[in-house]
């Protein structure tokens, strides 16, 4: 397998010690990769205006104009598949990763073994977000990547799943629940929400990334919050 890795740290001690461990993992498991390094948020950016196919970020959080969490924000905006992983000195940051959905949070300095671990899980969740559901929808078959669908609610009969476009399909929730994953949580009787795609978590409701608001039954809410940390 190849993979696009970018690890962005404003210490060139700490950048260095990352990129060797990340060259260490690919070697023990066969995979080719492209490493890239960059000082700053400001260097990366400018590189992927250019070039967006990047796999997995390795991004500190404490650099200098522009933070790691405001970077991710902007890269948010165009890219749902990118794996982001936070590298941090301190441990005041994991609520804002929800705005961002990043897959884990590594405290410096970082653990090789925990590096390794928290790599093979982003590879895995690039692997699933090549999976596709195949639907009928308005006269025509239509494939749609699951990491697309950012909810999907059942009204009567049907059900609406919630991608780039909306898809209406005669089915039931629970069938469409069968072929989704881990990201995916039944949010009560009437909807399933991708968690990737959570911004908020109250015991009324919950919010996505583009502000749709999704209502929470009486005590979902340690359901959600406990699905969303076994994810991570």
């Amino acid at each position: 397998m190849n993979y696009k890795i970018a690890v962005c740290d404003d210490s060139g001690a700490d950048r260095q010690y990352i990129a060797s461990l990340v060259q260490q993992w690919a070697g023990e498991r066969g995979y080719s990769i492209a490493l890239s390094p960059f000082p700053s948020a400001e260097s990366f950016l400018f590189c992927y205006a250019e070039q967006k196919d990047y796999d997995i970020l390795l991004l500190d959080i404490e650099m200098g104009d522009m933070d790691g969490v405001t970077m991710a924000k902007h890269l948010r905006k165009d890219n749902d598949t990118v794996q982001i992983v936070f590298i941090t000195g301190y441990s005041d940051y994991i609520a804002e990763g929800y705005e961002v959905a990043a897959l884990h949070y590594l405290m410096k300095p970082v653990n090789p073994e925990k590096l390794f671990d928290v790599l093979n899980r982003a590879v895995e969740k690039l692997s699933k977000n090549e999976r596709v559901l195949t639907l009928e929808s308005g006269g025509e078959m239509v494939r749609l990547p699951v990491y697309q669908i950012r909810y999907a609610e059942v009204s009567g009969n049907y059900v609406t799943i919630h991608a780039a476009a909306d898809y209406t399909v005669k089915m039931t929730l629970g069938e469409l629940e069968k072929e989704l994953d881990e990201r995916f949580y039944r949010a009560g009787r009437s909807a399933i929400v991708n968690l990737t795609q959570i911004s908020r978590v109250t015991k009324a409701e919950i919010r996505l990334g583009d502000g749709t608001l999704i209502p929470l039954p009486r005590g979902a809410y340690e359901g959600v919050n406990r699905a969303i940390i076994n994810m991570r």
